[in-house]
């Protein structure tokens, strides 16, 4: 192969790498792969002198997804320059300081002030064009609504979701393959939402890394002033060092050092000369600013053996590949199993059982197989399911080859599916856990959904169970009963239709005024139109109801249900318009679940986070200096500790869920 033709064979590669990470929040290669690939391009248009159109090389990033309105903005941000030699970074500094920050790992925001209101929010979208996300901004977690300058101010900086956040919601998500791959993708999903309650639910927070411009305000050519005075309007700023390049060293080993115990995602770090005047002299490159360089963590890599490729079913009928290899110890813990993610990946790491492979930490946290040394390719892809031994098919879908099991009666789909619909935001049935549904689902008492009512058929098996009894067997039947009694959304959460949550379900239920039957009737296009719903959930949705097997389960199921509206709870409207804010630890209701539920009773909204319209602001420690609880006093939104909230609105509800 010609070096020309290489070239746009790695420039269509990368285009396509980069179309799925940032458009579509997927990954159709590794970091460490992209890396690779990239700087193998760049040598080759050095040595040609040819940047072929389209080239990444020449590019900053794609253009912004349609959902949301385009605006160009002000001054072009450009990519960063990067390298992963500690020495480089040295040298970039020299003699001179530079501000050494993390590279924070989320999307990128640029925030306009007029007369000390935001007045925007843009993302950056392809470096000249991005997307007006204002409305969502504006609950993000701390960005201030109003700050003491009263000129013009822009700044830019990274929205992020933590991963003590991100985590927790993946938690509340039972089906393995609906979680959240890591806290980037999540972030950039919740940023760009139509609906800005979702994005209040996700906990997005801002941290500040540049200003562009404070019109009338004297820096006195200090970057770190400008980074000092952003903190006085408010902001959170991106944590910093100043050194020279004397200190870079040491502080890549203490920026190294907190990165297990930092809950904000980064990908590396960031230097920029605190001289503004001379950073600005050095002017730019096509693609770079000079004045400032990106540092990515040299991922610490270890040479193993691959034993064997896991095939790991789930409730959609996708089969992930898994490697397992001989244990390794990598950025202090020990490692022997690493997600291949599809086939399209297995099949050019070119993976077979005996391979030598090396492996590394992603940002030092997951791993990940960075290289095959000996690419036999003599892994096998399962012709039949691991589960229910039927046939598999591979399916190709936006390039990416997947594998998954076509047998709509194979048992892990049915175990995943039933235990989805007896989870606790869904049909909430206590006593069926994974190995009990197994075992019943083994025994043939359950086919589908409507059969769990129906249990008590098989009562004299189920009581000589182990673990059963006539106890147990009766607390089961109790709590069956219980869950007739329901809600509209938790029962369509509980179909297990892809990409529809507790949430989503909600929002579909309020546009369609509770009428199941217009949602079932409901066409791809339609359903699309939905704001907080989009094409991708939309077409779920539509492919779903025109099962027939999935409509017929659900008509027996109805069978069986008391589906009662939501805003039937027999309490009175007294919190109807009222927006409010939960924060801290409770000490009447068992979690925050059960008080929101007593506010939607009364027809109160819960949300995320503080706003200019957020009424009031639920929390035990009211005189914290929490960022709710300083963002409420800004706003003049009364703080209430839960006590004060029940005696003042709750009166009349039981004081204990």
């Amino acid at each position: 192969m010609d070096r020309l033709e290489r070239m746009r064979e790695l420039t269509d590669l990368l285009r396509k790498a980069s179309k799925a990470y940032y458009q579509e929040d997927r990954e159709i290669m590794s970091n460490l792969d992209y890396d690779r690939l990239y700087d193998e391009l760049t040598a080759l248009e050095k040595e040609t002198g040819v940047v072929l159109a389209g080239s990444p090389t020449a590019e900053v990033g794609y253009e912004a997804v349609d959902e949301l309105p385009k605006e160009r903005h002000e001054t072009p941000m450009l990519s960063l320059d990067k390298t992963k030699d500690v020495g480089a970074l040295a040298d970039f500094a020299g003699e001179h300081e530079v501000l050494m920050s993390w590279k924070l790992d989320g999307l990128t925001v640029v925030l306009t002030y007029e007369q000390g209101k935001l007045i925007k929010a843009v993302t950056r979208g392809n470096g000249e064009i991005g997307e007006v996300i204002t409305n969502n901004a504006r609950v993000f977690c701390n960005v201030p609504l109003s700050i003491p300058c009263l000129s013009t101010v822009v700044l830019r900086g990274e929205a992020v979701i933590r991963y003590s956040d991100f985590e927790k919601m993946n938690a509340s998500i039972p089906e393995e393959e609906a979680r959240y791959k890591n806290p980037r993708n999540l972030c950039s999903g919740s940023v760009r939402q139509l609906n800005n309650e979702v994005t209040a639910a996700r906990n997005v927070y801002f941290y500040a890394f540049a200003l562009v411009r404070a019109d009338g305000v004297d820096f006195a050519n200090s970057r770190e002033r400008q980074f000092l005075w952003m903190k006085e309007q408010g902001f959170d700023v991106v944590e910093y060092r100043k050194v020279t390049g004397e200190g870079v060293p040491q502080a890549v080993e203490a920026f190294a050092a907190a990165i297990e115990d930092n809950d904000l995602p980064s990908d590396g770090l960031v230097c920029v000369y605190e001289d503004i005047a001379y950073g600005r002299s050095l002017g730019r490159t096509a693609k770079f600013p000079r004045d400032s360089i990106a540092f990515k963590w040299k991922d610490e890599v270890r040479e193993t053996t691959l034993t064997q490729i896991e095939w790991s079913p789930s409730r959609t009928g996708l089969i992930n590949p898994i490697a397992v290899f001989e244990p390794v110890e990598l950025e202090g813990t020990t490692v022997s199993r690493a997600s291949v993610h599809n086939l399209s990946i297995m099949k050019a790491l070119k993976l077979g059982i005996g391979d030598r492979i090396t492996v590394y930490k992603a940002n030092m946290i997951i791993p990940q197989i960075a290289e095959n040394l000996t690419g036999s390719g003599n892994a096998e892809i399962p012709s039949a399911c691991p589960v229910c031994g039927q046939a598999t098919q591979i399916q190709k879908v936006n390039d990416v080859e997947s594998l998954y099991c076509i047998n709509p009666d194979c048992q892990a789909k049915k175990i995943k599916a039933f235990t989805l619909f007896v989870s606790r935001d869904a049909m909430n049935i206590d006593g069926l856990s994974e190995m009990t549904l197994e075992k019943f689902i083994g025994a043939g008492f359950i086919r589908e959904y409507a059969d769990l009512y129906h249990l008590d058929r098989h009562r004299d098996e189920i009581v000589e169970m182990e673990g059963f009894g006539e106890k147990s067997f009766q607390n089961l039947m109790d709590s069956l009963d219980r869950s007739r009694r329901t809600t509209l959304p938790r029962v369509i959460y509980s179909l297990g239709i892809p990409n529809i949550g507790l949430a989503n379900a909600k929002v579909l239920c309020r546009e369609y005024g509770g009428d199941l039957s217009a949602i079932r009737k409901a066409d791809a296009e339609e359903l699309s139109r939905i704001a907080g719903i989009g094409g991708v959930i939309g077409a779920s949705v539509a492919d779903y109801f025109a099962d027939h097997e999935h409509n017929r389960w659900l008509d027996d199921l109805l069978k069986e249900l008391d589906i009662q509206k939501e805003a039937d709870s027999g309490q009175p409207r007294n919190l109807e318009g009222m927006n409010i804010v939960i924060t801290g630890s409770l000490e009447h209701f068992e979690n925050r679940n059960a008080l929101k539920g007593a506010i939607e009773a009364r027809g109160g909204k819960v949300t995320g986070s503080v706003t200019s319209k957020t009424s009031l602001l639920i929390n035990n420690d009211t005189a914290s200096g929490s960022s709710k609880n300083k963002k409420a006093k800004e706003l003049g939104v009364e703080i209430l500790s839960e006590q004060d909230f029940m005696d003042r609105y709750l009166s009349t509800d039981r004081q204990e869920e």
